[in-house]
């Protein structure tokens, strides 16, 4: 092979491993992350597991990416370490469709239907749709699946640029004896471990012994050992993302490890040994992509069906191997710690789950945003200092979701987000803000709270009947700009700005008739600045909750500018605003 042959090849490889990326991504994309929650929702039935394993790695053309994401669930307390053996024992039987796949490139014959069968056929005609897809297509579901057909054709012509590069080894006798030397059991394995922990994707390697496949020179003998390694080599990926995890997720890349290296070991030791007796005919045959992907799938399904019972015992030998260092606890986090564990760096990979993840993570802080302001707000009907140290304790908490949770969406801007996820994004990097801000209001308000009870100071009667209205409208703004982000319900959330103009109003009316009281003697300057100041706390929380729904309709209305929605939410002819408005007037009126 000269210069020029190599050169080929190594361009065939390239676009084969490029195109394999590209397709995993497109259909990662199409999928929305859909696949990874049904994951996450996995039940203990192990069937189920291995059936849902296979699935998902089957539509994201990726045994690596899948345990990498249970290796990421054990980690975050998800999953655990049980329901993930029969999934990643799952993924190892989804990643042999890769290698069916690539088995069309070596169809013979001179019918139409296998002519159109070949991907010197097909592959021309999915480019050229998805190519027009992509410039023309307006719908993000359209080019993502456009994506996903250029990604293929890619790896197709991959495949076949670097099947015609090797063809002439097969007359190089050098090629040939080093083939016969990977005859040997485990120089095969161990050959193919290497160069499957290199590229990191059995899916690849399994390609590249294809293409090889087709100058004719590859015998099953040399093939099938070849394959076990290459089952073993796709372990690294998970090995390497467990380095600093916890323990269960440093355990379920080495159940991935070790479901291989015993299956392999197992296989390998029963097939040699029958052939041993038998001295199977096909060994010494010229091997066939087809042949690949049967001996492929075989060898999973066994390994699968084998060991699939004794799973119990691959935990077992997991924790063994990781042990549990004498007094450690895993439940020592906190409850914040816990549930932020979920936002694990292994799911950047898989953008679109990794958005579901950060809107959970949000849901959970603005619970704890609300419960802080309802806690201090309820301080003055009922103090205790108790209470009080419950509102710092969760303020505190929000600004720690918020400090990990801005972190991660930084990361998570980075990578290649459908259109909607990208406003998700921009929408949470947006409320997490409004959502700190309202425990802070909170904290102040227990402050408040706290200097009265301290002072032995209350409000007069008329003003602690006003504040009760005032505190019942923030209950309910508060309360309906929650329920529309969490359930991302843009009506619910055109709900918010017609309340927040009536506070607003209530607020000035308080102000007004506190200086009235000021006057008339039935109030004191002291008290006065304590009202305002609880009032104007009040007032901002109304505010955040009104930016939280904006934000909301912004994302809907592909990106309105604030004074621009409100300039048309206010317009004289808005019957439905002005409606509402009214409504919430009558319904908070001032006593």
């Amino acid at each position: 092979m000269d210069i020029f042959g190599v050169l080929q090849m190594v361009g065939g490889l390239a676009l084969f491993l490029y195109g394999m990326t590209v397709m995993g991504d497109g259909l990662s994309k199409t999928s929305g992350g859909r696949l990874e929650k049904i994951l996450e929702k996995l039940t203990s039935n192990k069937l189920k597991a291995v059936a849902l394993g296979a699935g998902v790695t089957a539509v994201i053309q990726s045994s690596s990416a899948t345990t990498v994401m249970v290796v990421g669930f054990v980690n975050s307390g998800i999953m655990k370490l049980t329901q993930a053996v029969g999934i990643i024992m799952g993924a190892n039987i989804g990643t042999t469709v890769t290698s069916w796949i690539l088995s069309l490139s070596g169809i013979q014959g001179d019918s139409w239907l296998i002519e159109m069968l070949k991907p010197t056929s097909f592959a021309p005609v999915l480019a050229i749709v998805g190519v027009a897809l992509l410039m023309f297509a307006k719908s993000e579901k359209k080019k993502d699946v456009a994506t996903v057909m250029i990604g293929f054709a890619i790896l197709m012509t991959g495949m076949e640029t670097m099947s015609a590069a090797v063809k002439p080894l097969a007359n190089v006798p050098e090629f040939t004896s080093i083939l016969t030397m990977f005859s040997n059991p485990l120089l095969g394995v161990l050959a193919g471990t290497v160069l499957t922990a290199i590229i990191q994707s059995s899916s690849a390697s399994v390609g590249i012994l294809q293409a090889l496949c087709l100058t004719g020179a590859v015998s099953y003998g040399t093939a099938l050992p070849i394959i076990m390694g290459q089952n073993i080599g796709t372990c690294i990926t998970a090995m390497l993302s467990a380095i600093g995890a916890n323990k269960n997720a440093k355990r379920a890349a080495f159940v991935h490890l070790y479901f291989n290296l015993i299956g392999t070991v197992i296989f390998v030791t029963i097939f040699y040994s029958v052939n041993a007796f038998v001295s199977f005919e096909f060994l010494p045959l010229a091997a066939t992509p087809a042949g690949i992907a049967v001996i492929h799938s075989l060898f999973n399904i066994f390994a699968t069906a084998i060991l699939l019972p004794f799973s119990n015992l691959l935990v077992r030998l997991a924790c063994l191997t990781v042990r549990d260092s004498e007094g450690e606890s895993e439940g020592a986090l906190d409850a914040s710690a816990k549930e932020l564990q979920i936002l694990d760096p292994r799911f950047l990979e898989q953008p679109a789950f990794a958005i579901t993840q950060c809107k959970t993570v949000a849901e959970q802080m603005a619970d704890i945003a609300k419960k802080a302001l309802f806690e201090a707000m309820g301080l003055f009907d009922q103090y205790s200092d108790e209470k009080v140290e419950a509102v710092e304790v969760m303020e505190s908490q929000v600004d720690h979701y918020e400090d990990e949770l801005g972190t991660y969406l930084m990361k998570l801007s980075s990578k290649n987000l459908s259109l909607k996820d990208s406003q998700t994004l921009s929408m949470l990097l947006h409320c997490i803000g409004d959502f700190e801000r309202i425990s802070d209001h909170a904290l102040n308000i227990a402050e408040v709270a706290k200097e009265m009870h301290s002072k032995g100071s209350s409000f007069s009667n008329k003003a602690e009947k006003e504040l009760k209205v005032f505190a019942d409208a923030i209950h309910e703004i508060v309360d309906t700009a929650m329920e529309a982000f969490r359930n991302e319900d843009v009506l619910e959330a055109e709900r918010v700005e017609p309340l927040e103009e009536v506070i607003d109003d209530m607020n000035d009316e308080l102000k007004k008739r506190h200086i009235k009281r000021l006057r008339k003697g039935k109030c004191t300057i002291e008290m006065g600045f304590v009202l305002s100041d609880l009032t104007t706390n009040y007032e901002r929380v109304a505010d955040h909750c009104s930016n939280i729904a904006i934000c909301l309709v912004q994302v809907q209305e592909d990106g309105m500018e604030v004074h621009e929605y409100l300039d048309v939410l206010r317009q004289s002819d808005n019957e439905n605003f002005r409606k509402n408005v009214i409504m919430y007037a009558e319904k908070y009126a001032l006593p």
